[in-house]
């Protein structure tokens, strides 16, 4: 069963919409959907179809960008040779190619297990699908779902919360080595996809068991405490 953010997005004062990743058989039970275009357009060219309700759908015939056809589907859009003279000749986004080659050769893309990709708003009954949640968020919030995802880390704990490089498309899922496990990513800080968000938002995409800890975030933590009430406050927000 699905937990409920509800709470949890009332005291962050987070308005904007929830978007899960979903890998499903059926494209069904999550419309309306959207679908790229033939102009290879960005996953994050749908964001204000996502604040709309509306769900992207990303097949292995039909992905729009080629990184998100590679990353999210398996697929091969170009050579390695290719790939890495664009990654660091054409946008310079690492020193060598021998390190971009190192960083390919470590860096597996999300294995696909239906024939749907889905990523929108999250879907009543679909929670058995869902590999990831994002969160769209300020500063401010950013902050307090760091904090909740440090909540129940202990120090022999894999890290909750991390930062790797890679394509915005990659942060929300494919950057993640285990989804079984609750941790975290700091996403949407891909230079090449941020023109399509809000200039003060970036992204915090969580695994489903990280996703149910933080909705389990009760009035023993730090978010009913002065702290978060202080900050809230001087934001000229409710305080718990």
């Amino acid at each position: 069963m699905q937990s409920n953010p509800n709470n949890l997005t009332k005291i962050i004062d987070l308005h904007l919409p929830l978007i899960g990743f979903y890998d499903a058989p059926d494209e069904y039970p999550f419309h309306p959907l959207v679908e790229p275009s033939s102009d290879k357009r960005c996953v994050f060219a749908f964001f204000n179809h996502w604040l709309n309700g509306e769900t992207l759908r990303i097949t292995k015939d039909n992905y729009g960008c080629g990184g998100a056809g590679h990353w999210l589907c398996g697929i091969t859009t170009r050579s390695r040779e290719d790939y890495i003279k664009f990654l660091v000749d054409n946008e310079g986004l690492k020193s060598s190619h021998d390190l971009m080659n190192q960083w390919l050769a470590q860096r597996k893309p999300y294995q696909q297990e239906h024939s749907n990709i889905l990523i929108g708003p999250l879907r009543e009954g679909q929670y058995e699908f869902l590999k990831t949640v994002t969160f769209y968020v300020n500063p401010d919030q950013l902050s307090a779902l760091m904090l909740g995802a440090q909540y129940n880390s202990a120090p022999e704990d894999p890290s909750p919360v991390i930062a790797p490089f890679g394509s915005g498309c990659m942060e929300m899922v494919a950057l993640f080595d285990d989804l079984t496990i609750p941790q975290a990513i700091i996403g949407a800080t891909d230079i090449a996809m941020r023109k399509h968000l809000p200039p003060d938002v970036v992204a915090f995409s969580v695994t489903k068991h990280m996703f149910e800890q933080l909705c389990k975030l009760d009035e023993s933590s730090f978010l009913y405490k002065p702290f978060w009430n202080n900050l809230r406050k001087a934001r000229g927000g409710q305080v718990a």
